[in-house]
């Protein structure tokens, strides 16, 4: 009796014991959602065009987020970033302001998708602290960054030097459904960070208030913390781009997501700021990476674009077992709302976000109509790239006519050169919207969408001292656009280099100067160094005012004030450029440079009209030196493939090209002819 009692009891041990084990292990299926560099595209509209456009806005990647929550049994949705400033309505609003009370149209459209936490981009400081502590309180969904601290005696909310400027990280409970239909608390850790090079680009908003730390050194500090303080898994949502694999360590980088996938607790990344889309074949030669799951050393990444281009999806496996969440699985991928190929789209915009930003989408339009003169020539920039441009010639001039206006009398005496890049020159022909990414101002009427257009930034206008030496290399650093040609080989060869940014093809005005494509580039884009005695930049030369033709080590010796932009001329990466080299920081934008030198040529009259027009022509300053071949080179670009374009390529080519096909995103590939003959 007492053995059967024994034996009872030892089952109903195991029993018990068998549930409790069984009741500790569970599997949950997450998905997380990523909304990035929209950069208040919140309507799927072009202002600079006046239409619709399937391509972008938050309208439209509202209905692939409700798409793919339907089909998930557990999801979060989070945003990475500059959203605040980088569309017609971003300025609007910026312009008229936020009164108490008031919310930014960004965050009326936000506030209906219920995002679990909102990341600072950099873009966010472009107008200011107090304009983005603004805009924040709008925003019905927290918001964090964990590598930007106060660095004065007061900052907004009581904040005081040291503190942590916003909050640096969140650990949400999360109500999860798991395979079998049992509810569970999961403690999600978000994370954010930007780029500590903010303090570069928007110094004047932010120096001797804030200080920004390595995105890195941050992460290793705090995301052992956030595991001690119970977060289950821990998203991080850097505002960064996926950087060196060689140098993941480097404390100061600006793109710093590879280096975050080896920071241990970390288990997925909603990561951006390059405008680029991760995963796809463009990363197959990333070390450790798999394009096909949108793994980087093993952790889940996701970059979707931007100006809501894409959606960002993370789907994670997680497995309890003996109290522990576990990763199993994951997958990564970025879903587009248009379909490059069949140039249709994908879904249709929401009417909930049509709804809610409808009064500003009507005020952005009546402020981007504003007259402001009249123009003799087409500014459009699809030869941005392969010749001097009228696009980029109007804001050089602008540029140029300010900063002499306001030199102070001891720089009076110094030669003043304009540099300016073209913005938009079709991107990286990447996404499916990237063939709509040019300048397309005709001659005529002029408003203020077209210079919105011309100058797409809010940056301000500062001036910088360099010798003749610093120009050449800053120049040199600008032919880093451009692929090295083999002058031997007949294969067809493309003349553009997508790894560096169009917004860094400096072209500098005042001087002249040839650039020999078959030459190595002697920096990268990021301006670092990689063949020291390399040249790609020859006959450069200064004509002085009494009709001297200045090359050589004489021009080498020389001095100038060159004319550019905040964001250039306190980056540092050109040689010539960093604070040690700036002389003037005027309170204009770059941009009302340019609509006050297009109303002053176009010269208003009394009746609300123009009496004469600005002449953007292109002054043609630098070219391609000639190539010298034994045999027929094929030498190939794409533009965009329009019937406007190939007109304005017929009119306006300095080279001999030939259109040779279309590709199935938009562009036509052109051979250019560099031989000179």
């Amino acid at each position: 009796m007492a053995r059967n009692r024994f034996f009872a009891m030892t089952l109903l041990a195991s029993f018990v014991g068998a549930t409790i084990n069984a009741a500790d292990a569970a599997e949950v299926q997450l998905r997380i959602l990523e909304t990035s560099d929209l950069h208040t595209n919140i309507m799927d509209y072009n202002y600079y065009a006046d239409k619709e456009d399937p391509t972008i806005g938050l309208a439209r990647t509202a209905s692939l987020i409700k798409a793919a929550r339907a089909t998930a049994t557990n999801s979060v949705l989070v945003d990475n970033g500059d959203l605040l400033q980088g569309s017609p309505m971003g300025d609007y609003v910026a312009h008229h302001g936020i009164s108490q009370g008031e919310i930014h149209p960004a965050y009326k459209a936000m506030n209906t998708l219920d995002y679990a936490v909102g990341n600072i981009g950099n873009h966010e400081f472009n107008y200011g602290l107090e304009f983005l502590q603004q805009s924040l309180a709008g925003a019905k969904f927290p918001y964090i960054n964990a590598n930007v601290y106060c660095d004065a005696d007061d900052c907004w909310g009581g904040k005081k030097r040291g503190e942590h400027l916003f909050t640096p990280y969140l650990i949400k409970p999360t109500q999860v459904t798991d395979t079998q239909g049992q509810q569970h608390t999961l403690n999600i850790g978000y994370i954010g960070f930007v780029p500590p090079q903010i303090m570069l680009w928007d110094s004047q908003n932010l120096s001797g208030k804030v200080r920004a730390d390595s995105i890195l050194a941050t992460a290793e500090k705090l995301v052992p913390e956030m595991k001690a303080k119970g977060a289950d898994i821990i998203i991080a949502i850097p505002h960064s781009g996926i950087g060196s694999s060689e140098n993941p360590g480097d404390p100061a980088a600006e793109n710093a997501v590879y280096a975050l996938t080896r920071v241990a607790g970390i288990n997925a990344i909603m990561f951006g700021h390059s405008h680029s889309i991760f995963p796809s074949d463009r990363y197959q030669g990333l070390p450790n990476t798999d394009v096909e799951k949108g793994l980087m050393n093993g952790v889940a990444a996701v970059m979707p674009g931007r100006w809501g281009d894409n959606m960002g999806q993370v789907d994670l496996t997680l497995s309890l077992n003996d109290g522990q969440w576990q990763v199993t699985d994951a997958r990564a991928q970025a879903v587009p709302i248009f379909d490059a190929k069949s140039r249709q789209p994908l879904v249709a915009a929401d009417e909930h976000i049509h709804q809610a930003v409808a009064q500003e989408h009507q005020g952005t339009i009546a402020y981007m109509s504003r007259p402001i003169g009249r123009a003799n020539a087409d500014m459009y920039s699809f030869l941005a790239q392969v010749q001097d441009d009228p696009s980029v010639q109007i804001v050089a001039d602008a540029q140029h006519v300010k900063v002499a206006q306001m030199l102070p009398p001891e720089l009076r005496d110094l030669p003043v050169l304009s540099a300016a890049a073209p913005f938009k020159a079709g991107a990286r022909q990447a996404s499916a919207n990237d063939a709509s990414q040019y300048i397309e101002v005709s001659s005529g009427p002029l408003s203020f969408k077209n210079a919105a257009d011309l100058y797409l930034y809010p940056n301000t206008l500062v001036a910088v001292k360099v010798t003749g030496a610093e120009l050449k290399d800053w120049l040199e650093c600008s032919a880093n656009q451009f692929n090295q040609i083999d002058p031997n080989s007949s294969a067809p060869q493309p003349l553009i280099n997508f790894s560096h940014p169009t917004y860094n093809f400096d072209v500098i005005d005042g001087v002249s100067y040839r650039i020999d494509v078959t030459q190595p580039s002697k920096f990268d884009s990021d301006c670092n160094v990689v063949n020291p005695t390399a040249s790609r930049i020859t006959e450069l030369s200064y004509q002085s005012g009494d009709g001297a033709l200045i090359t050589g080590k004489s021009l080498e010796k020389m001095t100038f004030v060159v004319a550019t932009n905040n964001y250039r001329a306190f980056g540092g990466k050109f040689a010539g450029t960093g604070a040690d080299h700036v002389v003037m920081e005027l309170p204009d934008t770059n941009r009302k440079a340019l609509v006050d030198y297009i109303s002053m040529m176009s010269n208003p009259n009394s009746k609300g009209g123009f009496s004469s027009e600005v002449n953007p022509q292109a002054d043609n300053n630098w070219d391609f030196a000639d190539i010298n071949s034994a045999v027929a080179l094929d030498i190939r670009f794409s533009t965009q493939d329009s019937d406007k374009a190939a007109a304005f390529i017929e009119k306006n080519h300095r080279r001999p090209m030939t259109k040779l096909s279309v590709n199935d995103n938009g562009f036509a590939e052109y051979r250019i002819d560099i031989s000179g003959k």
